[in-house]
Parts: C-alpha cells; structure tokens; sequence
C-alpha cells in the first residue's frame, strides 16, 4: 500500500482522504489544531453550540454524491431540512424581504416589487440552470492542469452560452431595474470573492443554486457534516492525527517526501496539502519546490475575511430568521472597501445567523444562538478596539431593525477576525473564503492543483480548483484523490 499524507482535515482534506483510502492507499491526515474539520470546526460554550465556519448548506446533490460513492446517504449522518423562508434580507426599518423556498411564491414577491420582473426571473434562472448543469458536469470536475481540457467541442461551444467574459452584474442590470431585486441576486456571488462587476455571468448558477435548489440546514450543525465525512475516511481505513501542524516537507533522495511535524516526522508516496496554499507554497516547501514567487502570491486577488461574533443570549429573539442579510447600507460602498481601496468599511453591511430559530439543540432552552459576520478586506490591520468597535455598529443596526439591543442579554461573546484565520488556519492575509473566482483567477487560470517541481505532490481547497465554498472543497479533495489514481496507473 502506498502511502499518502495529508495536511489538513477541511472539506478537500476530508473527500480526498476517504476516496484515497477507498482506492487501497495508507492514508494518514495531519491536523495542525486539536479538533478535525479546518474551518468548519465547532465549539461548545455555557450551554451553546457554535458552527466556526460554514452556516450555508447550498447544492445538497454535491453532498449526496460524495456519500454516494461510498454506498451511504447524507441521511446516515444527519437529518437536512430546507429552510422557508430561505433568507431574510433587511433593507432598512420595516423594510424587510423574505425570500420563499417555494418558486411561485419568489415569482409573485419579485412581481410585487417589480412589474414583470417575475418573467425576467423566469428567464435569468432559465439561463442559470443551463450554466448549472454545464458548470457542474463539464467544468468543476477538471483539475484545471492546462488549457487543453477545456478544447472540447461541447466545452468550447458552452463557453459562449455561459458568458465567461461578460459580469454577472450586466446580466442582472439589463434585466432587473428595482435596486432591491438587483442587490438580492447578486448576493450569492459575494461567496466567491470579487465584487459583481468582475466576477464572470458565468456564476448566475449560484442564484440557480440559491433560488432553486434551496438552503438547507442539517440540524444539530454544520460540524454534523464534517463527522459525517470524518466516519466515512474512517470507514474506508484513513488514519487521523490532531494537534500535527507540519513544519516543512523536503524531497528524499528515493523521491518520496519527508513530512516533518511538531510531533515527529512521516515519510509519504503522496502528499496532499489542503492547508492554506500559500502557507504551503512558501512557508513549508524549499525555495527549488515552490510553484511560485511571493510576487505572484501578492498579485492574486483574495476573497475577503470577516469579522465574526459568537453570541450567547438569555433571551430569546422575536421575528427574527435563521439567516438575515443587513443590505440597509451602500452595497457597492462595502464593496469598494473590500475590494478596491482595502480599509475597515464606513457602513458595513453584514450578516446575522441565529440556528437556533431552527434547531433546539445549540441553545439552552429560553435563550438564542447567534453569530455575526461582516465581510472585510484581508491583509487589514486587526485589533481588539477595531473589534468592539464594529460590534457596537451591528449591535445598534440590529436594535435598529429588530427592536432589541441584544447587549444586556449577552451572556458569552466570542470575536473571530484576521489575525484568528492567520493564527489558526496560516490563512494568507487572513482570508476567509480563499481566492476570489475572478475571470482571471479561474479554472485553469488557478494556482495549479499539481506542483511543478515534486510530482508527488499536490493541492486542493478554496485556493485551487474548482474554488472557495464547501461544495467546491468536496469536489476539489475527490478531484485531487482520481489525479493521484490516474499518475500512480500511469
């Protein structure tokens, strides 16, 4: 049995060690922290149970067929249910829009909001389901190696149709008027990293995803999710190590590659980093092993990070949804403090998760589970006042909208920001969400899922193929898995 390593237990780390260990490869994974699951981990405090990371569950199919593979079900290992409404998204006082998870009902708020729009919607989705069902069977299962897997006749002609060259903020502005309807469809793809005007039309599929598909929870918590991922590796004999983080990795002389960690070192056929691409590239690899220059690093264009509260209350919240987006101040403001001029936003907008509207379980009875996030531009100077600071700015837009002010009621509070992703996770620039999927930063165009220089090496996660997200991750770790399958027949 060959040997593979691999650092890192997120979403990649985990699909790639279970469809490794099904294939017969001796699989270890090296966790740098104490508990499994990267970004998605989860922590209980006084009675709560707080998700870390991901709060989103979209394109539920990615999941089932990860369970699939291995003659198993999403139900062996948690129960989803599909929220309704999916969202809320607040636009200032008495000013709020739910979204439906039924699609005639969406029809007739769009058509209440503006005249004839439910036909445009018609139409967008239409398009978005074309992009969807191409995106997600011709695209996103390519590791992204070189510009010839995409000279199919079939991918060369979709090209065209999937608009890789026009921003899925055109598309929305021809077709919708009303600023609500236009900020409400470009939402989805602030989860990728680049403002709706340089991210490609291409990812409308995420509004097919959303409005389509649906949101969905798996009750108890995303951390569900990854023990449901960690059992089935498990199940097909991977091995787990926490507390692991790896110090370097250095070639032998037979070609395999010596893993050193702050517990000891392992020597490995392959390895698989799903840590921080960066912090890999350039932190554990000699300078002759890197893919790329710090310059290079420094020219990408990142997702943001954020800002995050756990919140503990002793009350319970009225009118309030499991997920709610604060769009009651300039969205293309925040944008602009993200992405083009980096600086701590003037008026944020931000986003209130509270599962515990949906799910008993995180809370204490009585009392309510939330936590608050506000996208902010990576590399930003990161401090405790900065800190309190934007937390009494959400606060009081919060009481603004809901009439609370959830500070007397706090009886445990958690911050999480820059300097936590860096610490934590060796995010580059404490990025959140990975690389942003401009036109110029995808598929191939991606720092490569090969290393160049150590062909026993190589990368998956939110930094490479097909991009950040969870259901991108679970794709990229079984994408990573069949190219070693494929080198090692080969």
């Amino acid at each position: 049995m060959k040997k593979v390593g691999i650092i890192g237990s997120g979403f990649s780390g985990l699909a790639a060690a279970a469809c490794l260990a099904k294939s017969g490869y001796d699989v270890t994974v090296l966790e740098k922290n104490a508990q499994l699951g990267g970004r998605a981990r989860t922590f209980h405090q006084e009675g709560f149970t707080f998700d870390m990371g991901p709060s989103w569950y979209w394109m539920p199919e990615v999941f089932e067929q990860f369970f699939n593979h291995f003659g198993k079900k999403a139900s062996d290992y948690y129960t989803l249910l599909r929220l309704d409404p999916s969202y809320e998204v607040v636009f200032g006082k008495d000013d709020k829009v739910d979204l439906p998870a039924d699609y005639n009902e969406l029809k007739a708020l769009f058509e209440s909001i503006e005249p004839g729009s439910s036909h445009q919607l018609d139409l967008f989705l239409k398009d978005a389901e074309y992009k969807y069902t191409v995106g997600m069977e011709e695209f996103v299962w390519k590791p992204g190696h070189s510009i010839m897997e995409f000279a199919d006749i079939r991918v060369v002609n979709s090209l065209f149709k999937l608009q890789m060259l026009s921003s899925i903020a055109s598309q929305i502005d021809k077709l919708f008027k009303n600023e609500k309807l236009r900020n409400i469809l470009k939402f989805p793809v602030l989860f990728l990293g680049a403002t709706p005007e340089n991210t490609p039309a291409l990812y409308s599929l995420m509004n097919y995803a959303d409005l389509k598909l649906g949101t969905w929870y798996p009750m108890g918590g995303m951390y569900k999710v990854i023990e449901g991922f960690i059992s089935v590796a498990k199940e097909q004999g991977a091995k787990f190590l926490t507390d692991a983080a790896v110090t370097s990795i250095v070639q032998t002389k037979d070609k395999t590659l010596q893993v050193h960690t702050s517990g000891g070192v392992y020597i490995f056929d392959y390895v698989v980093a799903s840590a921080d691409y960066n912090h890999v590239d350039q932190k554990l690899l000699q300078l002759d092993a890197r893919n790329y220059s710090p310059q290079y690093w420094e020219k990408r264009t990142m997702a943001p990070s954020s800002l995050l509260f756990y919140l503990g209350l002793n009350t319970k919240l009225k009118n309030v949804r499991h997920h709610t987006l604060f769009f009651d101040r300039d969205f293309s403001r925040h944008a602009h403090e993200i992405y083009t001029e980096p600086s701590w936003p003037s008026e944020p907008l931000f986003y209130m998760c509270c599962p515990s509207v949906t799910d008993a379980s995180v809370a204490p009875k009585g009392f309510e589970n939330i936590f608050l996030l506000m996208p902010l531009a990576p590399g930003m100077t990161d401090t405790e006042t900065l800190r309190d600071t934007y937390f009494d700015i959400m606060c009081r837009r919060v009481d603004e909208i809901f009439a609370v002010d959830i500070r007397p009621h706090i009886i445990y509070k958690k911050s999480y920001c820059i300097s936590d992703f860096i610490s934590d996770y060796n995010a580059y620039k404490g990025n959140a969400y990975g690389l942003a999927n401009t036109l110029t930063q995808t598929a191939f165009l991606k720092p490569k899922m090969r290393n160049k220089k150590l062909t026993n090496l190589y990368y998956t996660g939110q930094l490479t193929t097909p991009g950040p997200g969870v259901p991108p991750s679970i794709i990229s770790g079984q994408v990573v898995a069949g190219e070693i399958i494929k080198s090692d027949k080969r």
